[in-house]
């Protein structure tokens, strides 16, 4: 067994090609590029849309080769799973998405390798987790909620059973509820900009009505504190009794 040499890229699920980083790589080992790439592509084909890490391991002696796949982050498989591009970026205001409970258990089962955890309830918990940054509801209730449900043993049935997809009338509601929440979000995004365009008008009235910085005052224009100079020749104002 000769001296082993490990190339690490992170290449896009079932795209992987012999271009840079891989290609230039894995050239100087002198294996069949065309074959890592090949085995690659077959290996990460689920991961379609999503970056995947990779790992190539070549014998410099014999020239063989292993490929070890990783797993995209969780958040990538949540929303590769329920078609979404990104989460919230205001998990507080408003929801990115809905995502099932069986889904869940479809991605932490996925992770579960990857993830530092006892058992497949506290993967789910993970997955569950990464929910709760991206402002994504769990069978439409918050995964605060849904991790408490979690411990009382309301999901067992799932995670034992295995079961990663939803029921057509449960699949049903939460498909209403996606469109609601899409309807909000697009909602929300006209209101941020209805608001930029209004705070960017007043700022142009304010500048419009405001002096030229440095401009001196009109002759006889009074200065805030001062007296106007009377013009020469006129008459001074009778005095108010």
């Amino acid at each position: 067994m000769g001296k082993k040499q490990i190339v690490e890229a992170l290449v896009e699920g079932g795209k992987a090609s012999a271009a840079p980083p891989l290609g230039s790589s894995l050239g100087p080992l002198k294996v069949n590029i065309g074959l890592v790439v090949s085995q690659i592509n077959d290996k990460t084909k689920d991961f379609k849309g999503m970056k995947v890490p990779v790992k190539v391991i070549v014998d410099m002696d014999s020239k063989e080769f292993t490929i070890e796949i990783g797993t995209p982050p969780a958040s990538q498989l949540i929303m590769k799973e329920i078609n979404l591009d990104k989460g919230s970026g205001e998990a507080k205001v408003v929801k990115a998405g809905v995502i099932s409970m069986e889904q869940i258990f479809k991605v932490a089962r996925m992770k579960h390798s990857s993830l530092i955890v006892n058992n497949m309830k506290s993967a789910v918990k993970t997955i569950v987790g990464s929910c709760q940054s991206a402002g994504i509801l769990v069978d439409g209730k918050e995964p605060s909620e849904i991790l408490k449900e979690i411990d009382a043993g309301n999901f067992d049935n799932i995670i034992e059973n295995g079961i990663t997809e939803p029921s057509a009338e449960k699949k049903k509601i939460l498909d209403e509820l996606a469109r609601d929440i899409d309807s909000k979000k697009k909602q929300r995004v006209k209101d941020k900009e209805a608001a930029k365009a209004a705070a960017e008008a007043a700022a142009k009235e304010a500048a419009a009505v405001a002096p030229a910085p440095g401009a001196t005052p009109a002759a006889g224009a009074a200065t805030p504190g001062k007296t106007a100079a009377p013009v020469p020749g006129a008459k001074p104002a009778a005095a108010k009794k």
